[in-house]
């Protein structure tokens, strides 16, 4: 990810007033220091979202959401933290970097591609509604997509001749060699000629809102049917999910995505309200692609064509998203289309309530992919033994380990044969399993017990979290390493280490834009009404409590010293050594003044 000057962040953090911009999006009342209305991330009927204006932060009490005004475009547009930070710096007039002169040049040639797709995108927008632009129109009422429609997805047509979309960038000044770069024109022996003839255009726009290429879609039977944009330095196909950028509003209410193949699949769905739906692009669903969507859904729906290409690209698509989202505890469903039909097509004649039942009857992605292969053992001619073996290997190789009883039944049903015959079908056949295990071996199984945080050490993050100046203070007096627990001690040291640009709260959730475990907890310390941690009025109170837990500390350092000293010396009297006059004194010293202590 990457990383921002700090100065920078703070800079946005005071042009920015968190309640005012929150408040464009959500309706605040003041109650006592805070603000409050209905979470924008929850549904709810009593409010719960609160705004700290004077600390910077916002906090929700209903679903946990918190952080800092960055944090609250993240979650609201559903961007990353870069992506956030950019877009806020757009809105302050904030510049965020200084760029040495090759950096410079790269994001300059990036920009001026961005803004020779734009013209492009418009330029074929304005000609889908011209003269000539008949026959592409024809083409989408055959369809079935509206105006809107095709206005809310910027659909155009690129004229048949061959210098249209040439022209209209030289009139705007833009430089044919990036609209080259850019896969908009072509060079040949005459100079530069469009690229996309006679087609009907569709833009692909990346989530922060710039064109970054294009699907051009034959009219007719010729191929290729569609024409794309490869890669340039904007677009590297099978990184991007077309109309994520739409889409990705849309999930953040249930967190779910609809995956289609084409890019008109995605359109119908859309228009017939099912806004969460993105398309891969024209390319086979790749790793990339599933990490994208991991960001902003936690349920995703495959839906490809009923047809032998389909069910390969489903069949590819559901291992790759079960590799990379479902094993991050994600879900992932296949719909099951008729033979013969395409989302686009099955929208459109059985309308929305149709394809809302295919939903509800999809089928989560393991039993999809296990279905096939049990129909297969049912037909075959094993014993019951080697059937349950084989179903067993199934289980254990297409599940995750912690849901293989549950699927165990799922399988043993489907077969017709005991569950436990599958469950023992491995350990039976196997006899090292009839070995004696050591007691060491059967008790590393179990987890050790989780440790909850000291009391210290969450009202010690509560008061850095208020007051994180205080850790200069008091960094080297508490260290990292006197906490325990291993996230409470990740935060802390990261507090210590970056404590000089820190002033408030806001830039103490900066510094974990990247961690949301840290993100969620430092929201629960900074919660005023509901929060186990103590706060405190002012620093002198802050400082006194922070004083009491050094004073703490030392007292168990010097508890500590005192055992030490005790044993080495019980250990000499054993082996009947003098005990050295400075140990004497050490602990003669240290007794009393523990004593003094108490």
């Amino acid at each position: 990810m990457p990383r921002f000057d700090q100065g920078v962040i703070r800079e946005l953090h005071s042009r920015i007033d968190i309640a005012t911009f929150i408040g464009q999006y959500v309706s605040l009342k003041k109650r006592g220091r805070d603000l409050v209305g209905l979470c924008p991330f929850h549904g709810e009927k009593t409010p719960s979202f609160h705004v700290h204006a004077e600390e910077g932060y916002f906090k929700c009490f209903g679903c946990g959401a918190g952080g800092d005004v960055i944090a609250f475009l993240q979650k609201l547009e559903n961007v990353p933290f870069p992506d956030a930070v950019r877009m806020l710096a757009s809105k302050a007039g904030v510049e965020l970097e200084a760029e040495d002169p090759r950096t410079a040049r790269v994001r300059n040639e990036r920009e001026a591609i961005y803004e020779a797709n734009d013209l492009a995108a418009k330029y074929f927008s304005r000609m889908l509604n011209s003269p000539a632009g008949e026959a592409a129109r024809a083409y989408l009422d055959g369809r079935g997509i509206t105006e809107a429609t095709r206005e809310r997805f910027m659909l155009g047509y690129a004229p048949a001749g061959w210098n249209g979309l040439t022209d209209e960038l030289q009139r705007h000044g833009v430089d044919l060699e990036i609209a080259a770069k850019a896969g908009l024109v072509k060079s040949g022996q005459r100079g530069f000629y469009d690229f996309y003839r006679d087609r009907l255009m569709i833009p692909t726009y990346a989530t922060t809102g710039e064109a970054i290429a294009f699907g051009g879609r034959a009219l007719g039977a010729e191929e290729p049917k569609y024409l794309n944009t490869s890669t340039t330095p904007v677009y590297t196909k099978g990184n991007h999910l077309y109309a994520l950028n739409l889409a990705r509003r849309a999930a953040q209410h249930d967190r779910t995505l609809i995956v289609v193949e084409g890019y008109l699949d995605c359109i119908a769905l859309h228009q017939a309200g099912f806004e969460n739906a993105v398309a891969a692009l024209g390319t086979s669903f790749t790793e990339k692609q599933a990490s994208e969507l991991r960001k902003y859904s936690d349920y995703i729906f495959l839906c490809f064509d009923a047809d032998a290409a389909g069910d390969a690209a489903a069949t590819k698509a559901i291992d790759i998203a079960s590799n990379v989202i479902e094993h991050t505890g994600s879900s992932v469903r296949v719909v099951v289309l008729p033979k013969g039909e395409d989302p686009d097509s099955f929208v459109r004649s059985r309308g929305a309530d149709g394809f809302r039942a295919l939903l509800e009857a999809a089928k989560p992605s393991i039993e999809y992919k296990l279905d096939p292969q049990i129909d297969r053992l049912n037909t075959g001619f094993d014993a019951p033994s080697a059937i349950a073996r084989k179903a067993e290997a199934l289980i254990r190789e297409l599940t995750p380990r912690e849901e293989w009883d549950r699927w165990r039944v799922y399988v043993a049903g489907r077969l017709k044969v005991n569950v436990d015959d599958l469950r023992n079908s491995r350990f039976l056949a196997n006899s090292a399993n009839f070995a004696p295990h050591s007691t060491q071996q059967a008790a590393s199984r179990y987890a050790k017990a989780r440790i909850e945080p000291l009391s210290f050490e969450r009202e010690v993050l509560s008061i850095v979290l208020e007051d994180p100046s205080l850790v200069r203070e008091y960094g080297g007096r508490i260290a990292p390493g006197r906490f325990r627990h291993e996230v409470y001690r990740r935060i802390y040291s990261r507090i210590v280490e970056q404590a000089d640009w820190m002033r408030g709260p806001a830039d103490v959730f900066v510094a974990f834009n990247d961690d949301d475990e840290a993100h969620a907890l430092l929201s629960t310390l900074g919660q005023r009404d509901r929060s186990s941690a103590v706060l405190y009025g002012d620093a002198d109170e802050r400082r006194a409590h922070l004083d009491r837990v050094v004073e703490r500390l030392e007292r168990e350092d010097e508890e500590a010293r005192l055992g030490e000293l005790s044993r080495s010396i019980d250990e000499l009297f054993a082996a009947g050594s003098a005990v050295p006059e400075e140990l004497r004194t050490e602990f003669k010293e240290l007794a009393a003044k523990l004593k003094l202590k108490k």
